[in-house]
């Protein structure tokens, strides 16, 4: 039985929400050890921190994704140019806050360490390092490919990525049907490539040399830009882009990118291409 100073103090905690009443009447019930005056209020003063945080965390959730502090160095982290959860229930708000705030940041962070020693790398922009890596000296051209692929396809990623994005539209719908034979069968060869990638990488529509479009997937973090190809669109197909959402599920993954694509940005970028 219940002794008088577990009832206070569970008459106090009656007082809170429902989630937060529930959560803490489990633990006392469960416990096996006879509640003393000092634990019952320490339960009561965690309860009460727990209610208090509620309001801030909901609110991070559906406000605009918060700045991120910039790296020391010559190369920042863009802003998310959405809040956390704009793609739900697609991409869900937790991911893309530890996708961005903290593995693209880590890719910025560290492509400046590689730079730290060589201001006139640091000088120009990540593009022109990545077109040009045997310009880049041997001992961070590896780091330079692989963090400074990071922070550029990323840079690109968030900017393609909308919810409810419709289709290709204009010059771009039209070289999609001639080069795939229709929208669906492009989605198709894209879904192949993006599930087909093994281990950690992209799949990405390019447009190539020779100023046609196709589909390619790159491993880890390399970029189409170093093989002289232009990136119009691109799917993270690391586990970190997906896997608190569908596991190892990444075939829903991909299926459910399309309905996140930004294509009037990915049709303005090949417009801007191919002029």
């Amino acid at each position: 039985m219940l002794n008088n100073e577990w009832r206070l103090n569970v008459s106090t905690l009656e007082k809170f929400p429902s989630r937060v009443w529930g959560f803490c009447k489990a633990k006392l019930l469960n416990t096996k050890i006879m509640m003393t005056r000092r634990q019952a209020i320490k339960t009561t003063a965690l309860a009460s921190a727990a209610l208090a945080t509620l309001p801030s965390a909901i609110a991070q959730t559906n406000s605009a994704a918060p700045a991120t502090a910039a790296p020391n160095g010559p190369f920042t982290l863009p802003a998310l140019p959405y809040a956390y959860d704009a793609l739900e229930p697609y991409v869900d708000a937790r991911t893309m806050q530890i996708h961005h705030d903290k593995h693209h940041a880590a890719y910025v962070a560290n492509l400046n360490k590689a730079v730290a020693d060589f201001p006139e790398m640091g000088a120009k922009p990540v593009e022109d390092l990545l077109k040009d890596l045997n310009g880049v000296p041997e001992k961070i051209r590896t780091a330079v490919r692989n963090q400074g692929g990071g922070h550029y396809n990323h840079s690109l990623f968030w900017q393609m990525l909308k919810k409810d994005g419709g289709e290709p539209k204009g010059a771009l719908a039209a070289a999609i049907d001639q080069q795939f034979g229709s929208f669906n069968k492009f989605k198709e060869d894209w879904t192949k490539a993006a599930v087909g990638q093994f281990g950690s990488g992209w799949a990405w529509l390019v447009v190539d040399a020779g100023k046609k479009l196709n589909i390619e997937p790159t491993a880890n973090q390399d970029s189409p830009i170093s093989q002289g190809k232009q990136p119009l669109l691109g799917i993270d197909v690391w586990e970190h882009a997906y896997y608190l959402k569908y596991q190892n599920r990444r075939p829903e993954y991909v299926a459910a990118f399309f309905s996140v694509i930004n294509w009037d940005f990915v049709s303005a970028r090949y417009d801007k291409i191919m002029a």
